[in-house]
């Protein structure tokens, strides 16, 4: 009886392996575009984060004080003052056309205003159709502002004979130090990439995995599937998903590799701690794809709820916003999604380097995506013992 499953075993995984060199597209999708992937956001932000955002000022007062506004806001390293225009229908236009991202506007008789105390107003405007850059330049044009404010009532109280002590103990009433944690550079490839990258691996691996079954099942195959496993759908699953299994493991390890070797992304704890995440990732996804794939007998549709589910992930897997502060119907799907508990266990064990045991949940969270599926197995075994492809 063992001989016989061992047998079967391995012709199904033979079964597999043939199945993923002899379809260029398995190559492609499961080597090419987890790499391709990774590689395209380690060099998109490999400085750090993206600088220089062009920008225009538009001045219309033209005096001392707006003209060190201007000078102070070139110097900003996230703002490139590309124009300087006498006009807002100048800007307007410029902003429209794509060539800069926002401008900063100075109204006429403003340093008057200011120093006869009569709050003049300093607008500006943003292109929010790109989000990363409009982000940096509204901090770039805030932070300005401000110290704009409390330059001129710095000026005004100091030409009134307060001494400049007690001028900067009234705007400033303690001076504040801050120290991130985890990310103390503020790179955003550091932020990205441990999210985004990983993101991406996860979708290949649901969209290969449900793929490789449903089409199973479209080309009426399922039936010879399952007698190379001897009639055993636990077999047949295991010999299909083993060699991509390895291949995907394979693939996560080289992207930490990357991640925390090549671009010495912070790694406050055991290597061991994240490879073995990146391996219940791997397996909690595949997981997914299989209960997927006994849910939805139909290729296309469960190919399209996978990628749904992965696209989804991106906006409320947590990376770009706290699941605390999303609406509760929004933020429980969170819970659904394997990469969720990935990036918890990167934010614990990574970044802030706790213990093991800490992150035990999220651990057994993974490896409960593995297991769920068995109980639908012979649900699929009877979609694959009467193979019929709905379109």
């Amino acid at each position: 009886m063992q001989t016989l499953l061992w047998h079967n075993t391995k012709e199904s995984i033979k079964r597999g392996c043939h199945e993923i060199v002899s379809r260029p597209l398995y190559m492609m999708f499961m080597f090419f575009a987890p790499l391709f992937g990774a590689i395209f956001m380690f060099n998109l932000l490999d400085r750090g984060m993206a600088d220089r955002v062009p920008s225009a000022i538009v001045d219309l007062d033209n005096t001392e004080v707006s003209r060190n506004i201007a000078q102070t806001l070139g110097a900003f390293q996230t703002v490139e003052i590309k124009y300087k225009l006498n006009s807002f229908q100048e800007a307007r236009e410029l902003v429209q056309r794509g060539k800069i991202n926002g401008f900063f506007y100075i109204p006429s008789d403003f340093t008057k205003k200011a120093l006869a105390g009569r709050q003049p107003e300093i607008s500006y405007y943003i292109n929010y159709a790109y989000f990363v850059p409009a982000s940096l330049l509204f901090k770039g044009f805030k932070t300005i502002s401000v110290m704009t404010s409390a330059s001129i009532v710095k000026t005004a109280a100091v030409d009134a004979g307060i001494p400049e002590e007690q001028v900067m103990a009234q705007l400033q009433p303690f001076p504040t130090k801050v120290h991130p944690l985890g990310n103390p550079m503020l790179n955003y490839d550091i932020y990205l990439g441990n999210s985004f990258v990983p993101g991406i691996l996860a979708l290949v691996v649901m969209l290969m995995t449900t793929f490789s079954i449903s089409m199973e099942q479209k080309r009426r195959t399922s039936i010879e599937w399952l007698h190379t496993a001897g009639d055993s759908i636990e077999v047949a699953i295991f010999g299909k998903l083993f060699p991509q299994t390895v291949a995907f493991i394979g693939i996560g390890w080289v992207i930490q590799w990357m991640m925390y070797g090549f671009m010495q992304f912070p790694l406050n704890c055991n290597p061991f701690n994240m490879m073995l995440a990146m391996a219940l990732l791997v397996l909690a996804c595949q997981g997914f794809g299989v209960f997927v794939s006994c849910c939805i007998p139909s290729p296309r549709f469960a190919i399209t709820v996978c990628s749904f589910t992965s696209i989804l992930a991106f906006s409320i897997g947590g990376f770009s916003m706290p699941v605390e502060n999303m609406y509760p119907e929004l933020g429980i799907l969170s819970y659904i999604i394997p990469i969720r508990y990935y990036f918890l266990i990167y934010v614990d064990q990574a970044l802030n380097g706790f213990d093991i045991y800490y992150s035990r949940i999220w651990y057994a969270a993974l490896l409960a995506f593995t297991i769920v599926p068995f109980i639908l197995l012979r649900r699929l075994k009877r979609f694959s013992q009467h193979p019929v492809y709905l379109p």
